[in-house]
């Protein structure tokens, strides 16, 4: 998945991914002490595709409908609990 765009890492077909590829979420480490730029940033180097993951065993799709928030909307949520 390395060198791929955001918009192929959003059309990724969690179906043909293989699993020991995926990047399990519950391993990601983010410090709170950064900014919120480098947490995003940092989170996404580490998961790789932040759209296909897994939790544990579980291949995880990640999709946003078009009138709701963004990916990036997400990400600055969830770096904001972090």
């Amino acid at each position: 998945m390395r060198g791929m765009t955001l918009e192929e890492m959003k059309n990724v077909d969690i179906r043909t991914v293989d699993p020991a590829e995926l990047v399990d979420i519950r391993d990601v480490k983010v410090s709170p002490e950064q900014s919120r730029e480098a947490r995003i940033m940092d989170f996404v180097a580490q998961v790789k595709n932040p759209y296909c993951f897994k939790v544990g065993k579980v291949a995880v799709k990640v999709s946003y409908a078009d009138s709701g928030p963004t990916l990036d909307d997400r990400l600055e949520s969830l770096m904001a609990r972090a």
